[in-house]
């Protein structure tokens, strides 16, 4: 039996985590859950899963959860409940899913605690990686990718050694805006960059699939996961979102890792690893599917990509400042005060107010410090709200 504690339970990846659990009921056990403001959906959870300990992000909502669920389950909150879920002596697998720079200190506290940690939140690596490996390191905790593309990249890499590797490649959706005319992306609504055409997913993860973002910070989280230099790591677009990820070994073999679009599948992988079991969810029908398609990169429809590699070319603390500089633009974007050009305009203004600034991440202190000014700087910008 491996115990679970997800942080971030009521979001969609938690949703999928607890439905992989239901599915391997003799193997999996909820121990932990942590969570935002959905207190209705977190108390059903704490009701059918019967968790040793909760954590919900405000004190606001201590009493409501309380009134829900009475006294049978032991209530944290904020950072410090959200970390102690994550240290729980019981749990053996964490699964990490709190969206932003809100998970690096619960995902720190985890992998100081020994844990194996299963990653969703791409913004952990990208802004504290070398905290996070080092910690991980010294306690004998684990780090494993549960976003689809980086866990196709951890199967395929079972096939040979570091040393053979010649490079991954990660494969992007291109997002709703893969064939849209330029002329118009000034024109784009929040609910247009929202609709994604393959994946479900959260508002912030759909808007950084629309400006290619995300593809950006899974170039940094690579880096860190795998060890690779950023030339080492390539990016095709594949607008079926079949081919999740591909290493291509030094003697010209690609291996890759199919599978239909749902994030069971990699979370499944994350918490039984290094077994393979039987799942039941659906199965790929390759002749249903006929082709796959594979582009290259535009820079001009995707500036975003090449803000990142630059960001994890300077190390230190620029990858921090990259991530929470576009957390606000999209905050900004989503709330209807910028353009959806405006986004990675804004990012790359605080990139340049920073670059005579960078400096080393010593610990996950560095990396706040350096996520709340980008943050600062990132509302600051007076960016036309014209479209």
């Amino acid at each position: 039996m491996r115990n679970v504690s997800i942080l971030g339970s009521t979001g969609s990846v938690g949703r999928s985590t607890l439905a992989v659990v239901d599915a391997f009921p003799d193997e999996l056990k909820v121990v932990g859950l942590a969570a935002g403001g959905n207190i209705d959906l977190l108390a059903e959870q704490i009701k059918r899963y019967q968790p040793e300990l909760v954590s919900v992000r405000d004190a606001a909502d201590l009493e409501r959860l309380r009134a829900r669920i009475g006294s049978r389950v032991k209530i944290l909150h904020g950072a410090e409940g959200a970390c102690a879920v994550a240290s729980l002596p019981s749990a053996n697998v964490v699964i990490a899913a709190i969206v932003g720079a809100a998970g690096i200190p619960p995902v720190y506290a985890a992998l100081q605690a020994g844990k194996r940690v299963g990653i969703a939140n791409k913004e952990v690596l990208v802004a504290a990686g070398d905290v996070m490996s080092r910690a991980a390191r010294e306690s004998g905790g684990e780090i494993l990718p549960v976003d689809s593309e980086h866990n196709a990249v951890h199967q395929a890499l079972r096939c040979g050694s570091h040393e053979e590797v010649q490079r991954i490649i990660l494969t992007a959706s291109g997002g709703p805006f893969l064939q849209r005319d330029l002329k118009t992306f000034g024109d784009i609504t929040v609910e247009a960059a929202l609709a994604h055409p393959t994946w479900k997913m959260g508002n912030k993860i759909s808007i950084d699939s629309a400006t290619m973002m995300n593809k950006g910070l899974e170039v940094i989280e690579a880096h860190h996961l795998f060890g690779m230099r950023p030339d080492q790591i390539d990016i095709l677009i594949h607008p079926q979102s079949i081919v999740h990820s591909m290493v291509e070994y030094v003697d010209g073999s690609i291996m890759a890792q199919l599978s239909t679009t749902d994030m069971k599948f990699p979370i499944q992988y994350a918490l039984l690893y290094p077994d393979r079991v039987t799942a039941p969810f659906a199965r790929l029908d390759l002749a249903k599917i006929r082709s796959l398609e594979f582009l290259t990169v535009d820079s001009r429809r995707f500036p975003a990509v090449e803000l990142a590699y630059a960001a994890c070319r300077a190390g230190g603390s620029m990858p921090a400042v990259l991530n929470a500089a576009n957390e606000i633009a999209v905050e900004r974007f989503l709330a209807g005060e910028l353009s959806f050009p405006s986004i990675v305009e804004i990012v790359n203004r605080v990139l340049d107010r920073h670059a005579s600034a960078v400096a080393p991440i010593h610990s996950i202190d560095d990396a706040l410090q350096w996520d709340r000014w980008a943050r600062n700087e990132a509302r600051g910008i007076d960016v036309a709200v014209s479209r």
